[in-house]
């Protein structure tokens, strides 16, 4: 298990948009699927990685509390699945649907998405606002396997809350810490490694 750190990419940078299925529902969904959304958050996750897996519920749980407010989520899968076939996409649907997730969980199967969003690591985090410029890329909170510290979502949660209160988001941001993302032969992007 690689253990490498998000790449941080440039605050402001626009999203990236995307064209990918939602494993559960077989739906297209795009950076329009979350038009009118006060903020987006985009998450590269996977079923297999223990970094993932520490913080799944967590995930699930802050999905179900920003249900009623104005911020769109989705969870994105990038892992080669010749080499990790528990991050297949029946094995991702299953795990949206063992966790209750309520928001897409979808499928990068070229790694594209991944790459022109510059992931490097799972969980990697990326919030845009309503302008879908990126005001928060980095770690949940301070918890890893293995440290005791609680899950609590508390980095990420504070940068939602901002970004749904209409403030700035500090810029005193850490960068997530997982497995690396597991590229198909040749397909490394240039910031990897």
């Amino acid at each position: 298990m690689a253990r490498v750190a998000s790449t941080m990419l440039s605050l402001g940078t626009k999203a990236p948009d995307f064209q990918l299925p939602d494993v559960v529902s077989g739906d297209t969904i795009t950076l329009d699927t979350f038009a009118g959304k006060q903020g987006l958050l985009v998450m590269f996750i996977c079923r297999h990685c223990p970094f993932v897996q520490h913080v799944q519920e967590q995930l699930a749980q802050m999905g179900k509390d920003y249900a009623d407010q104005s911020l769109g989520i989705v969870a994105i899968s990038a892992n080669n699945v010749d080499t990790h076939p528990g991050d297949a996409p029946d094995q991702l649907k299953e795990m949206a649907q063992e966790l209750g997730f309520n928001f897409p969980f979808c499928y990068d199967e070229t790694q594209e998405t991944a790459k022109t969003y510059t992931a490097a690591c799972t969980p990697d985090f990326f919030l845009f606002d309503s302008d879908r410029k990126l005001v928060y890329r980095g770690q949940l909170d301070e918890s890893r396997p293995g440290n005791d510290t609680p899950v609590t979502g508390q980095d990420l949660r504070a940068a939602i809350d901002a970004v749904l209160a209409g403030k700035p988001v500090s810029d005193d941001q850490k960068p997530s810490i997982g497995c690396n993302i597991k590229w198909k032969p040749g397909n490394e992007p240039p910031y990897f490694g």
